[in-house]
């Protein structure tokens, strides 16, 4: 845009009033005016002095003016610029802190019921939506198999597996089974194979396990080869959706058709959208990212910077842990009207998965922040318990 100004070349007094119309705008939802800004905050300045440092702020595309009103929005690049150098980022209080530790089961050590706890906890916190992936891990098994019966020909085969996870698939068997023998099926199944982590789960392993059993071969393996891959696919990326309806409590989602459409895309495709938001730009420099050196750019640098305050609540192990997208940096329609906060679980050679906040820009990105790095840590907490047994 012509007249940009970036951020570095603010002044002290444009960075405060900047400040101001963020910090404003996201508590009211409502367009900032100069007055509200020299009654509310401690600011030394005319009103018209404000209002002035506002159009200036607006000449160089931090600030917008929507429709006819006299107050001012923040634009994409006026988020960028609070995230980036701006926010106080303030630490947890000890309330907060403990709410979040014991909503997590002290019995809770694997990776995947700890992220979905996460997006859970980090919903209810907030008041956004949350969303976790989780690749598999070799320490994932199997521990239960069920086949249950639709209607004839038609069966739903359940897979439980290690922390809760459970995994379900509608398949075709014989129409010629009967309920009871395709309990039998999976009851010897699950009691020979249970415990077996699935990377080790052949369908030989399968086959094995049901020796014995008085039924024609063709339509035994049918079945079988049903239950090992309903077992397979269970190795498969798992995403964990929290408070979706949250999306509907905030203003900037009144339109339902428009909502329902990013509703459906975060509960169908997290997956792909944590993907993407890990991948492109700073993204690649993220803990677990193919990059191996890990450098920081300008962007993250600063964010890390701006966390120092909250070095108890947020692990330091990593500088960039975690990731901003606002509005248009986020190229996935219906979402550019969204902003994601992510962050990256792992050890020091492995991601262990991701999770995000997703909310309108007018996120309160401090009280996201310290959030999500504080469930983080948590998570991380219970991973060490698990690496120590």
């Amino acid at each position: 845009m012509k007249g940009d100004i970036p951020i570095m070349l603010l002044d002290d007094r444009k960075r405060l009033i900047l400040k101001a119309v963020v910090d404003d705008y996201i508590a009211t939802s409502e367009p900032i005016g100069s007055k509200s800004i020299v009654k509310n905050h401690n600011i030394n300045l005319s009103s018209a002095t404000v209002r002035n440092i506002m159009a200036e702020l607006e000449k160089g595309g931090y600030l917008m003016q929507p429709h006819t009103s006299a107050g001012r929005v923040p634009s994409d690049k006026g988020y960028r610029a609070y995230v980036d150098s701006l926010m106080d980022l303030p630490p947890l209080t000890e309330r907060e802190k403990a709410k979040i530790e014991q909503g997590f089961d002290p019995n809770l050590i694997e990776v995947q019921p700890l992220l979905k706890r996460a997006v859970e906890i980090l919903s209810e916190t907030t008041g956004y939506t949350a969303l976790a992936v989780a690749p598999y891990t070799p320490k994932t098994r199997l521990t239960q198999l069920k086949i249950l019966m639709i209607e004839p020909g038609r069966a739903l085969i359940v897979v439980v597996l290690s922390g809760g996870l459970v995994k379900n698939r509608l398949a075709r068997v014989p129409e010629m089974l009967t309920l009871e023998q395709l309990m039998l099926i999976a009851n010897l199944v699950e009691e020979n194979v249970a415990g077996t982590k699935l990377e080790d789960i052949t369908f030989v392993t399968i086959e094995t396990s049901v020796q014995g059993i008085e039924l024609p071969e063709s339509l035994l393996n049918q079945v079988l080869y049903e239950a090992y891959v309903s077992i397979k696919q269970a190795e498969n990326l798992e995403t964990y959706v929290g408070g979706i309806t949250n999306l509907f409590r905030h203003q900037e989602f009144s339109d339902v058709g428009q909502t329902g459409a990013v509703a459906n895309l975060i509960s169908k495709e997290g997956g792909m959208i944590i993907g993407y938001m890990n991948k492109s730009d700073a993204a690649d420099d993220m803990p677990g990212s193919e990059s191996e050196d890990r450098k920081e750019t300008a962007e993250t640098k600063n964010i890390t910077e701006t966390a120092v305050g909250v070095e108890e609540q947020l692990t330091r192990v990593y500088p960039n842990y975690f990731m901003i997208r606002i509005g248009q940096e986020i190229a996935i329609e219906p979402l550019e009207d969204c902003s994601f906060v992510t962050t990256t679980c792992e050890t020091k050679d492995r991601t262990l998965g991701h999770i995000s906040v997703v909310g309108p820009k007018r996120m309160d990105y401090n009280n996201v922040i310290s959030h999500i790095g504080f469930v983080r840590r948590t998570v991380h907490k219970h991973l060490a318990a698990d690496e120590k047994k």
